[in-house]
């Protein structure tokens, strides 16, 4: 993670260990102080020890501040490439991945874990090179002046490690379940935050808060468990350290008053404190594992991210710099991962004109859903070929072939921003001219008009915007791409018959010119398509024009009895 910071993170450890000097040099300058009143050496000498001190004191402002500044820009860029290698991470992984995992589970990852990963590198340094320079520093200069004291250190060392081993498994297990619970309360949340105009229609506001409130117990319960280990985890180092602490005093003050290795008043105080210091610097050691558990719990969270191997390759493939629309299935069979034994596709043969429209009825679970995922490339073929332009698409860079296509979908994804945002979206350099024009052709000049223009915010997902209007807008952002391929994915299904006919007339325009794969639920709006394709059970049961379907009175025309049919009470 730290990769590239080294110079930073070198020029934070020289400034941190000068500027905490202080902490181990002055129970050493105290000593000499004592000595002098209590041995009555010459007052220049208290003087000299006093200069020092406040010069020691002194050179803490700059020095901290070079520090900080180091460590900030090394944590801060580490934090922000973190999060822009799981940005990236999420756009490589596959449509099916996203399917599976939650979004508010991808969010606590990239805001949660990110921050804890940030926190848990900032205190472990901060903290860390405390402890590290002032161990080093006591022991060095209790190496120089009473080397008969270095055994005492190696005692509570060891017994320090063996706490923070013997605990360490436990507070593990218990950051993983805390962790565990958050992305379950994200996914929740997000889930819930969704869902409110659903549950708000239906008056099922007290039944979600219920769900909701047994998420936060869990959540709640796993933080009790969690603080309980830390705080026995805490308390234990504390008597241990205090404990070797006060035998540490009554053991030197022991030895200079049986008048041995020739100790000092001075000796005695300054064993005494930089035992405590020891003690304090081990301690802050200990109560760093809780702290580095919960990092290194974070980095696990996103390494099933990182690690994931579920993700479109692109790399070393061709690149498409130009689109005819010519799109072949031939043989094309498909079974998702997680049901092999389930076939979505079965044995496809389809051959797609450049400029042709085809349609795409049949039950649900007939496979038309999984075809428009293939043309799109979110879904590569198990057997047969797929190919665009005669060329396999198991061999094309999809990124570059996805710059000709586009796709309106049945419910229309807008984000919080300007009508020219949204319509632009990918294409920032687009004119004003150009966007106008495409509003126009989407039929959606009327209401932008009324909203404002251009500036106009729509609202988060285009609240602002009625279902009509929003599709208008995705119709109008399809314009602007001058796709060659199109797909609309029941665009029109969830709309009044007024909005309908609008979004009809624009689709019309958009369809133009274009090879246009169209699934709709209602078969009165594909009768203009230049062929029908009828599927059932992942096969092309039936294909053809209205005209040709009706005549046959096969598949279709049972479909559009069955649609005519009487409602009945």
């Amino acid at each position: 993670m730290f990769r590239g910071q080294g110079g930073k993170l070198s020029v934070a450890t020289v400034a941190f260990a000068v500027k905490h000097s202080p902490i181990w040099i002055i129970p050493l300058l105290t000593a000499n102080v004592i000595d002098i009143v209590v041995q009555h050496k010459p007052l220049h000498e208290l003087w000299v020890n006093a200069v020092i001190m406040a010069v020691l004191i002194a050179q803490n402002l700059p020095l901290h501040q070079l520090y900080i500044r180091m460590l900030s820009v090394s944590v801060r860029t580490v934090e922000t490439n973190l999060r822009m290698t799981l940005s990236r991470r999420l756009q490589e992984l596959s449509i099916g991945y996203h399917r599976r995992v939650s979004a508010g589970v991808l969010q606590a990852k990239i805001v949660r874990d990110v921050e804890n990963v940030v926190e848990s590198s900032r205190q472990a340094f901060d903290s860390g090179m405390a402890a590290i320079t002032t161990l080093v520093g006591a022991i060095v200069i209790t190496a120089f002046k009473v080397p008969e004291f270095l055994p005492v250190y190696a005692v509570a060392v060891p017994a320090a490690a063996a706490l923070v081993v013997s605990m360490r498994r436990r507070m593990s297990v218990r950051n993983a379940a805390f962790r565990a619970e958050v992305e379950n309360m994200s996914a929740r949340v997000s889930e819930m935050t969704h869902l409110i105009p659903i549950t708000r229609a239906h008056a099922l506001e007290r039944s979600e808060l219920e769900r909701m409130g047994a998420t936060l117990v869990g959540v709640r319960d796993a933080g009790i468990r969690l603080d309980k280990t830390n705080g026995w985890f805490g308390s234990l180092s504390w008597i241990l350290m205090q404990l070797l602490s006060v035998g540490c005093l009554i053991g030197a003050a022991w030895v200079a008053w049986s008048g041995k290795f020739g100790l000092t008043a001075g000796d005695v105080t300054m064993l005494s404190s930089y035992f405590v210091a020891l003690t304090g610097a081990v301690t802050a050691i200990m109560s760093l594992t809780p702290i580095i558990t919960k990092g290194l719990e974070s980095v696990k969270s996103m390494s099933e991210v990182l690690s994931e191997g579920d993700v479109e390759r692109n790399a070393g493939k061709a690149t498409v710099s130009a689109v005819h629309g010519e799109v072949s299935f031939e043989g094309v069979r498909y079974a998702y991962a997680d049901a092999p034994d389930e076939i979505a596709i079965d044995g496809l043969d389809l051959h797609v004109r450049p400029g042709e429209t085809v349609a795409l009825v049949g039950p649900s679970g007939s496979g038309k859903s999984t075809v428009l995922n293939m043309v799109i490339g979110y879904l590569a073929p198990t057997g047969g070929r797929l190919l665009l332009d005669g060329k396999d698409m198991a061999e094309l860079d999809l990124r570059t072939y996805r710059r000709f296509l586009a796709v309106v979908p049945q419910e229309s994804l807008l984000f919080e921003g300007s009508i020219r945002d949204n319509v632009t979206y990918g294409n920032p350099d687009l004119s004003d001219a150009d966007v106008l024009d495409a509003l126009r052709d989407a039929n959606a000049m009327d209401f932008v008009t009324q909203m404002g223009g251009l500036d106009a915010v729509i609202g988060e997902r285009g609240a602002r915007l009625s279902g009509g209007q929003r599709q208008r807008l995705a119709i109008a952002r399809a314009l602007v791409r001058d796709p060659r391929v199109l797909v609309l994915d029941e665009a029109t299904s969830a709309l009044d018959n007024a909005s309908e006919r609008l979004v009809q007339e624009a689709l019309g325009r958009l369809m133009q010119g274009r090879t246009t794969f169209v699934v709709a639920h209602r078969l009165s709006t594909i009768r203009g398509a230049d062929r029908i394709a009828v599927m059932r059970a992942g096969r092309l049961v039936e294909i053809g024009s209205y005209t040709e379907l009706m005549a046959a009175d096969g598949a279709y025309a049972e479909l559009e009895r069955l649609a005519a049919g009487p409602i009945t009470a």
